[in-house]
């Protein structure tokens, strides 16, 4: 289903969902709302609190099904996230077989990503907007979906080391650009706001912070490449969105599906 849910809602009505669905919020409600409030992203955690946040569940994401639903829930949200306070974000839970959870690897789980996001992209019917650079290897570039940029992040089953980036369940989040106006390094909220949660982060995995880590629109910062951080250092040498991107385009003019794929 393509409904977007509120944190009010759902703690009201969660028995009304199915088994996997309750399990997941619970356990994200426990991480994100811990006792001892380590949760490193201070934004997240006062956006589940003020039921900021929106919530969306999905199939198994190596389907077309997936695909299909994750578009309706950007347009849904992009259409309201303004609405909603300004620590908005949109929390997708994707129901994960077991097949996943014994055998995929965080390499796996990165190409998965990658896979959604520019699969998503085709089903996209807006132009890009014109502020936000098409190229990923420019600053201003970020995702971009029904003329809405957002930040995205990934955490799976299969990380350990970095912990922030760890759920029991395939996990992915979209942050609306326009929540960061005031949250950025031009500001001094945001320059407190970054040190609090870098230092939080740094605590919260027991090991350094990733050196992508960085805020929006600086000269040496890549927005893609903290999409998805694996327990390592190290990211990609391009970005696998535009790679993708240029792969469809290939099978468009072979004449052949963008979705011709096959899940499990």
């Amino acid at each position: 289903m393509t409904v977007l849910y509120t944190k009010n809602w759902l703690d009201e009505h969660l028995q009304e969902l199915t088994e996997w669905q309750q399990q997941v919020f619970k356990e994200f409600g426990a991480m994100i709302n811990d006792e001892l409030n380590t949760y490193p992203c201070v934004p997240g955690r006062q956006g589940f609190l003020a039921d900021h946040l929106r919530f969306g569940f999905i199939e198994d994401a190596r389907s077309h099904r997936a695909i299909q639903d994750l578009a309706l829930m950007l347009k849904t949200y992009g259409q309201c996230s303004r609405e909603t306070g300004k620590f908005a974000s949109l929390v997708i839970f994707f129901r994960t077989p077991s097949v996943l959870l014994d055998n995929y690897s965080v390499q796996q789980y990165e190409e998965l990503f990658w896979n959604l996001l520019s699969q998503v992209s085709q089903c996209d019917d807006k132009e890009w907007p014109n502020n936000i650079s098409t190229d990923s290897s420019h600053p201003s570039w970020e995702f971009c979906f029904d003329g809405n940029p957002y930040f995205s992040f990934c955490a799976t089953p299969a990380h350990q080391a970095r912990r922030s980036r760890y759920f029991s369940n395939f996990l992915l989040a979209f942050q609306p650009r326009w929540v960061f106006e005031e949250i950025n390094d031009s500001t001094i909220f945001g320059q407190k706001m970054k040190k609090a949660i870098r230092s939080r982060l740094v605590e919260y995995d027991g090991i350094p912070a990733h050196p992508s880590l960085n805020w929006y629109g600086q000269k040496d910062n890549l927005e893609w490449k903290q999409y998805f951080l694996h327990d390592h250092n190290e990211v990609p040498s391009k970005c696998p969105f535009s790679r993708m991107k240029h792969d469809h385009l290939d099978k468009q003019v072979e004449g052949r599906s963008p979705h011709s794929f096959t899940s499990e």
